[in-house]
């Protein structure tokens, strides 16, 4: 018997239906995020005064692309490795303008060209995200909630802009750009007064998506919540709890990020919370380690956990999946492939589920054979069932894409200096 037969049967006898399973992870689009790929430097003409954002990829692992079409070059190359259907995140700051500088509350679709006519090459949707960081105007830690009223309306503009592209890219790619707000604002210290930049924020976001002019079907509009980051360790203005009530109250999306909460917290059970109330959610695969430092994706309990309670929940339909890492002391390519396929894998697992047999355990009050059989699930042959799944999506099996890695690192990525 071939080992897949064994593993369908094995699934089979407790009522799950591997092809199924296969077929829809399969079908489930993951949006890979640009910034892996260049160390979430950005493609802005360089300028003066550039920081601000808490964001900072750490090691010095050769190859980094250092332009857009470098970028684009190393993303088909990671999509050819990679099983299932798939998107690719950008943020705004990876406008290709030559060498003229264009602010950020000016930038328009046509800055964005390269990538979508990439993206139609590829056959994919882009997603978009606007760039409230690494700019003179972030650097003292405030954007949208900023208490300088200039300062707030350069950002407010900025967001509407980035909202005009996400609808172009929808149109253009024939498919709706998920469009992610999230903000650095915040403090290192305790602040006198937490009221006024939360007001001050609600209000921003109030003027950015009060713009009728744009068909929120193709714009579909997240926001993004965090615990607490580098220079806001004290006090974020966006917490999670902000973000809930304001997407809720303006049936905006929420954006979970698995690295956003404290290291205690249990992602996978806020999921049947919020969607008792909320229409959709947007996954951030993540993987904090101490706090929200991004490593690589990896199947652990926290990805596998969330995956499994979306099964569980039958709530594919309510959720948008992207990954938020960044990593360069490694291979960006392997660390893309590594991330992804976790992500993946964890999304395959949560449909392996047996689920309607344990909760037909639970129902009945056997709570021992509930238990028992989600422990027998943990030893059940899922790799096996993966393997078949990327043999049908005609990419590399097991650890096979490593020489594909070292080939292209070779030839390609070893040339960069």
């Amino acid at each position: 018997m071939k080992p897949y037969d064994f593993a369908r049967d094995a699934y089979a006898e407790l009522g799950v239906d591997t092809e199924k399973a296969i077929k829809k992870a399969l079908s489930i689009p993951v949006s890979l995020h640009c910034w892996q790929a260049d160390d979430v430097r950005g493609l802005e003409t360089p300028r003066e005064g550039l920081a601000g954002g808490g964001i900072m990829a750490t090691g010095g692992y050769p190859g980094r692309a250092r332009n857009g079409d470098e970028m684009r070059a190393d993303l088909s190359k990671v999509l050819d490795l990679l099983p299932g259907k798939h998107r690719l995140n950008l943020h705004a700051f990876y406008a290709e303008t030559g060498d003229t500088v264009v602010e950020r509350d000016a930038i328009e679709p046509r800055h964005f060209t390269g990538w979508t006519d990439w993206a139609k090459s590829e056959k994919i949707g882009l997603d978009f995200n606007p760039t409230y960081f690494a700019h003179p105007l972030a650097n003292d830690g405030y954007t949208l909630s900023h208490a300088d009223k200039s300062v707030r309306q350069f950002w407010i503009d900025h967001a509407q802009a980035c909202r005009r592209i996400a609808q172009d890219f929808a149109t253009k790619l024939k498919s709706p750009c998920v469009h992610n707000h999230w903000v650095p604002d915040g403090a290192k210290d305790a602040p006198a007064d937490r009221f006024a930049p939360r007001q001050r924020l609600r209000d921003s976001y109030d003027a950015i998506f009060g713009d009728d002019s744009i068909d929120r079907t193709k714009c579909v509009d997240a926001v993004e919540g965090k615990l607490f980051g580098l220079g806001s360790e004290e006090y974020v203005v966006g917490s999670q709890e902000f973000y809930s009530n304001y997407a809720l109250s303006r049936d905006l999306v929420l954006c979970l990020d698995l690295g956003h909460f404290h290291p205690t917290e249990s992602v996978a059970d806020k999921v049947s919370t919020h969607l008792q109330f909320h229409q959709k959610l947007l996954l951030h695969t993540s993987r904090p380690i101490r706090w929200d430092s991004d490593h690589v994706v990896i199947l652990d309990d926290a990805v596998r956990n969330l995956f499994l309670e979306i099964g569980r929940g039958k709530a594919w339909n309510k959720i948008f999946v992207a990954l938020d890492f960044f990593d360069a002391s490694i291979n960006r390519l392997a660390a893309y492939v590594i991330g992804t396929r976790a992500t993946r894998q964890a999304m395959l697992c949560g449909l392996l589920d047996p689920t309607s047999r344990l909760k037909a355990a639970e129902k009945a009050g056997s709570g021992h054979e509930r238990l028992a059989l989600m422990e027998h699930t943990r030893a059940l042959p899922w790799g096996v069932v993966w393997d078949e799944l990327c043999r049908r999506a005609n990419v590399p099996v097991g650890a096979d894409w490593l020489q594909d890695v070292a080939t292209y690192e070779s030839k390609v990525l070893s040339h960069r200096t």
